[in-house]
């Protein structure tokens, strides 16, 4: 058997990077560190840092437009403009068409590599990572973190016309990828169905060596704390959260760590109902687990009425199993699968009077905090973060392999491509619109 082949390049698009603190960037962040090791060398095309700032952020780490910056990682990252024209959904459209346009112009020009990945679900990035794997006459690599384009369609991102037309720009995109990534076994199963070739799942994980375990809650605390930590979005139903708290009184203390486009939202619901909810700021490393450690019961939540849902797995799950708590699970399918084979926490519908009533247990008998244990061993075995970028790098070589053995195309057959592909899309659009 011939030795792995090192000194390959790759070249990643995606939306959010370092210095922002989001999920592409814990993902890709972690699997840098191991795939650096295997001999990759890495370049990042992201616009300029506007998400999440993470605790490296600053005038300096957020970088220039059309400026390249090295990353503390060894890769090198190539900034695309961003407006920072708002939150709402028009104004992040517009932005991420910006930043798709100035991606496929700063991907062109960022010498040479072997592989084009690209990451979801900023939707106009897939199709500027197709125009640059084909420009560059590079394999194409897409993945997809959630599962779109059914999300958009559960949370009426799309509608009528519109549906069609994501929905045909997205399949095409990954209808023409040389491997599509998914993090869910739930969603690599619906894109085969739908008769995407080439899918496999990598899902995402933890680095061990950074997630401590925590010793057991005291046994003789007079109230309940339960902690959730993350974004506070449409998606994670948080109301429910603080309606809970309402009906267990002064039993329980809920902190909402975290921030998002519903939190000033939450705050009005929490003032209406006159219960105290603790409201935080993002957190980070080790501010991260010294708020777990004061815990009782950490939150995992995900409303149940979008059905994109079932094969979604939030990011924070892995984490939240290695490190000892118990687990207030408000998830179902895919996610809820995770936590009974590891064996750990309460799951439940995203019902306040359950979720309340599971709370008042738990204060009354605290013993049932105690976690089982075999949710780090779980962790351990299927979402290290060392072990996941091995299996991807594998995946990467074979797909390069595979690449480089068809017959290779002159940069003027792959441009007369690239004007084919734009067109066959246009008239994709058209159709689409037309028959919605």
């Amino acid at each position: 058997m011939q030795p792995p082949e090192t000194d390959l390049r790759l070249l990643l698009l995606t939306s959010s990077y370092w210095p922002e603190h989001s999920p592409p960037q814990r993902r890709w962040m972690s699997l840098i560190r191991t795939m650096r090791d295997q001999g990759w060398r890495v370049s990042v095309v992201a616009p300029v840092a506007h998400y999440g700032p993470g605790p490296d952020y600053n005038s300096e780490t957020k970088g220039r437009a059309w400026r390249a910056q090295p990353g503390f990682l060894g890769e090198k990252i190539y900034r695309v403009p961003h407006l920072f024209l708002g939150d709402n959904r028009i104004c992040k459209l517009a932005n991420q068409l910006i930043g798709a346009a100035g991606s496929v112009v700063r991907g062109i020009a960022t010498g040479r590599q072997d592989a084009v990945v690209v990451t979801a679900p900023s939707l106009p990035l897939l199709g500027s990572a197709l125009l640059v794997a084909r420009m560059k006459g590079l394999p194409l690599v897409v993945e997809m973190r959630d599962a779109w384009p059914n999300l958009a369609q559960d949370a009426s991102l799309v509608r009528g016309g519109s549906k069609s037309v994501i929905n045909s720009a997205v399949e095409y995109v990954q209808n023409r990828a040389d491997l599509v990534v998914t993090v869910t076994e739930g969603f690599a199963q619906t894109l085969r169905d739908r008769g995407v070739h080439n899918v496999v799942t990598v899902r995402n994980g933890i680095l061990m060596d950074r997630t401590p375990k925590l010793q057991a809650p005291p046994s003789d605390r007079d109230r309940l704390e339960v902690l959730y930590l993350g974004n506070h979005g449409e998606s994670q139903a948080l109301d429910v959260l603080i309606r809970a708290a309402t009906l267990v009184g002064e039993d329980m203390r809920l902190t909402l760590v975290g921030h998002g486009s519903q939190k000033p939202a939450l705050r009005r619901l929490a003032m209406e109902l006159g219960v105290k909810v603790r409201f935080l700021p993002p957190e980070y490393r080790e501010a991260v687990f010294s708020r777990y450690e004061e815990a009782d019961s950490l939150v995992i939540s995900l409303r149940d009425d979008w059905k994109s849902f079932e094969d979604t797995i939030p990011s924070k799950t892995y984490e939240v199993l290695a490190i000892g708590r118990h687990i207030t699970g408000i998830v179902r399918g895919e996610a809820a699968n995770v936590l009974t084979e590891a064996g750990e926490g309460d799951i439940f519908e995203c019902n306040p009077q359950g979720i309340a009533e599971l709370w008042r247990e738990l204060a009354a008998d605290r013993a049932r905090l105690q976690p089982a244990g075999t949710g780090r061993e779980w962790v351990k075995e299927h979402a290290e973060y060392s072990d996941l970028a091995c299996q991807y790098g594998d995946l990467l070589r074979e797909t390069i392999r595979e690449h480089r053995s068809q017959p290779q195309q002159s940069l003027t057959q792959r441009i007369a491509r690239v004007g084919r592909a734009a067109v066959q899309v246009s008239r994709q659009l058209r159709h689409a619109r037309s028959t919605a």
